[in-house]
């Protein structure tokens, strides 16, 4: 089963993961893409460490900014996935490959590399995303092409996934059994 849990900055994403985690199973591996490049990202991962270890789940910490397919194929076993988060992956493969030619093709590829890891994954994953692009347009070049490239990952993933969660302000929303179904004959045309 495949769950993507999206929302804004601060809504109760990753709470909710763990909560729904520990509803489906009694361990887990947590795979962590934040990098702690500077004090506030170091802060805020040690905060999540902290709030983990408080719940009283096992998790088993992965700590991994790049190779999520590969941590997901090696992990398909557990009884629970949790990847906290793809916005943030995203985001290092970016600047991982600013300057590179051809940088969009090469994220996209490795977003469809992560849609086809997910499309065959036999275990249960939760996938923990952010909405970008609903606020303003970015300033610069490179804040535009996140925007644009996390709503293709975020687009692609919810396609692939059983159950797609919404997170405002706390209140999470399945978004999957609420969507719009367009009539047979319209699909078509």
């Amino acid at each position: 089963m495949i769950v993507l849990v999206t929302g804004g900055a601060r809504s109760g994403k990753s709470a909710f993961a763990e909560k729904y985690a520990a509803l489906r199973a009694r361990e887990g591996v947590y795979v962590a893409t934040a990098e702690a490049l500077d004090e506030g990202m170091s802060r805020r991962i040690a905060l999540h460490r902290e709030q983990r270890e408080r719940t009283g789940f096992a998790w088993r910490t992965i700590e991994e900014p790049y190779d999520v397919p590969g941590v997901l194929l090696r992990h398909a076993d557990a009884p629970v996935v949790l990847v906290d988060c793809l916005t943030l992956w995203l985001s290092n493969l970016l600047l991982r490959e600013e300057g590179e030619t051809d940088v969009e093709a090469r994220i996209e590829a490795s977003i469809e590399a992560l849609t086809e890891t997910l499309s065959g994954f036999q275990g249960r994953v939760i996938l923990v995303t952010n909405e970008v692009g609903d606020g303003i347009v970015p300033a610069y070049p490179l804040g535009r092409v996140y925007r644009d490239l996390a709503g293709i990952m975020n687009r692609k993933v919810a396609a692939v996934s059983d159950e797609v969660f919404l997170v405002t302000a706390g209140i999470p929303v399945e978004l999957k059994r609420l969507a719009f179904v367009w009539p047979e004959a319209e699909a078509r045309g």
